[in-house]
């Protein structure tokens, strides 16, 4: 019996939510055919497209991973600190620089349709 989107995005918002690290499409499709063998990759991937879309998780770009947002962002940008050691990620609330980041796109008519901003580098508890 398949599963209504509701409950798959709340099965991948569970297993993000448990990660300590940000996870792939693929990690999270293994972790689930624990339970639900016949699971196939365009249901995650999907799914993530969803949870995105929704502002329930984030897409890093940079190491093509997700991890579930901590932050609310209706008017906002997320900044997310990832750790080039442990992999750790810290969500920031980047209010501040919306208006800083619209003023440059709009010197050339650039409509963005969404922010995100990754900083990579170490968490504390590396750098130390």
């Amino acid at each position: 019996m398949r599963k209504r989107a509701a409950a798959r995005q709340a099965d991948i918002l569970t297993v993000l939510k448990a990660s300590a690290r940000p996870m792939t499409a693929y990690q999270i499709l293994e972790h689930l055919q624990m339970e639900e063998p016949d699971i196939a990759p365009p249901t995650v991937y999907r799914t993530l497209s969803a949870l995105t879309n929704l502002g329930h998780a984030h897409r890093l770009e940079s190491i093509k991973a997700f991890v579930p947002c901590r932050c609310s962002h209706v008017e906002s940008v997320p900044v997310l600190a990832i750790c080039e050691d442990c992999g750790s990620v810290e969500e920031y609330d980047g209010s501040d620089i919306l208006p800083k980041l619209t003023g440059l796109t709009d010197q050339t008519a650039f409509r963005a349709d969404r922010y995100i901003v990754e900083i990579h580098g170490q968490c504390g508890s590396c750098a130390a």
